[in-house]
């Protein structure tokens, strides 16, 4: 495919808006694997944070190419058609927002919080993006109702499997705030170390 038959960038851009079913999939896989990655493998916390670090600063150049360069973000889009975003265009893409929001998780609480925000960030922010696009109809927050319950109800699944519910339901309902409210901020930042921030929280209140 030559220069003058790739489409142009607005085009390439419109056509990943939608529901986009394969990028939530790729955003639990990607999750999903962290988590084993940090519980099953026999790294060191600093070998974890190094090759995310690594990870961070491969997609950040990557980003900032993109954003001087118009032929490399179309190809960006061109190669990613399925799990980029419209929102990717101008700035961070939302993968590296996610990365680094592991890594902050990580690095800065303890490994059982750390891996459940991890956990909410991987599936119910999918998951609950997904249902709410396909069938929300109240509005809320900026997003909907029905979005926001199905991210609370995945929240409870997964933090009610791992912890105490007394420490479990406020952080659902912390995280399920901070999914809608994390804006100027993107929520793949804010979602793993907002959650793991609760959880230590409340497991110290708890003793």
């Amino acid at each position: 495919m030559t220069e003058s038959t790739v489409p142009k960038l607005d085009v390439l851009v419109h056509r990943t808006s939608g529901p986009q079913p394969y990028r939530r999939l790729f955003h639990a896989a990607c999750g999903l694997v962290i988590v084993a990655a940090v519980v099953w493998l026999p790294f060191s916390r600093n070998t974890l944070l190094a090759i995310g670090g690594g990870a961070f600063l491969i997609q950040l150049v990557s980003d900032l190419l993109r954003s001087r360069m118009e032929a490399a973000n179309r190809l960006f889009y061109t190669a990613f058609r399925h799990l980029a975003s419209p929102r990717d265009a101008d700035g961070l893409a939302s993968s590296t927002w996610y990365t680094l929001g592991v890594l902050l998780a990580l690095a800065f609480f303890p490994q059982p919080a750390a891996v459940s925000g991890i956990l909410i960030l991987a599936l119910a922010d999918p998951v609950a993006s997904y249902l709410g696009r396909r069938y929300g109809r109240r509005p809320f927050l900026g997003g909907s109702v029905e979005g926001s319950l199905v991210f609370l109800l995945m929240a409870l699944l997964v933090l009610g499997l791992r912890h105490p519910p007394l420490a479990a339901v406020p952080t659902a309902i912390l995280a399920t705030l901070a999914e809608r409210r994390s804006w100027p901020l993107d929520d793949n930042l804010t979602l793993a170390p907002v959650t793991a921030a609760g959880l230590t929280l409340m497991m110290w209140m708890l003793g």
